[in-house]
């Protein structure tokens, strides 16, 4: 299964849009269309890299259009980027979400205490590639940060594309540890103050902002896969979601 991008616009513009194919060039959602898992026996994701390691732009699957292109965020008619908050420059890894999963803004975390954000559940991709913007790639989950962002769950996975040539020595959190010394660390540093420059407080993390392992990721993922289908089956309040998008999945399913 394979994927091209389709891009409108200019970068760093707010009418920019990363539009996404399928292999018969047919537009679909990468929010809703590009399958969950890669391979299901083997728990292989796909992820839609939204940010490129060390790039500033804040980019992120539009929800709220119509077939849920990559576009640049915006606050108060202004693109987004994240600062340098040193000693890091941009993202410190290929940053994503996989395609199939929403956190459910009503839906209270038994382990954070809050709901969650409203999007699919976001990935950070620790392999040595720098990703294209709206590559799709097959990730092995590795384990998962409980970040509390102005009161909203945020899941952050840690997983690894599988064709990095270390994948196959990072099998768990642990290995990541082990394997890679500071890089965790230098995660939760990173999501702990990124919004700092922009006069917001540090955020939170559950756990005592430690990791927890590929189990327990997975078992998150596969949650905000429940969440996704109740709601493209309307089963639950798309709450903000644009009334667009289901209108969009009613007429290609009709």
């Amino acid at each position: 299964m394979s994927f091209t991008v389709e891009e409108r616009g200019n970068p760093n513009s707010l009418s920019y849009r990363v539009f996404f194919k399928n292999a018969d060039g047919k537009y679909v959602s990468p929010f809703h269309d590009i399958p969950m898992y890669a391979d299901e026996s083997q728990n292989i994701f796909h992820v839609v890299v939204e940010v490129p390691r060390w790039t500033n732009a804040k980019m992120e699957i539009a929800t709220k259009e119509l077939l849920n292109p990559v576009k640049q965020d915006v606050k108060k008619g202004n693109l987004r980027y994240v600062a340098n908050v040193f000693p890091h420059k941009g993202y410190i890894w290929n940053y994503g979400a996989i395609p199939q999963t929403w956190e459910d803004p009503a839906h209270k975390d038994g382990d954070t205490g809050c709901c969650g954000d409203n999007d699919p559940i976001d990935v950070c991709e620790i392999g040595s590639k720098v990703c294209s913007r709206g590559e799709v790639i097959k990730v092995k989950v590795l384990g998962i940060l409980a970040m509390i962002d102005e009161g909203e769950t945020d899941w952050k996975v840690i997983a690894i594309n599988v064709e990095d040539p270390e994948a196959n020595d990072l099998n768990n959190i642990s290995d990541v540890q082990r394997l890679k010394p500071g890089y965790l660390e230098s995660t939760v540093d990173w999501f702990r103050r990124y919004k700092v420059p922009d006069g917001k407080p540090e955020n939170r993390f559950a756990f005592n902002d430690e990791f927890k392992d590929k189990d327990f990721a997975i078992e998150v993922i596969k949650s905000t896969h429940n969440f996704w289908k109740a709601l493209i089956s309307q089963k639950t309040n798309a709450v903000m979601l644009s009334c667009a998008v289901d209108k969009w999945f009613y007429y290609e399913r009709k």
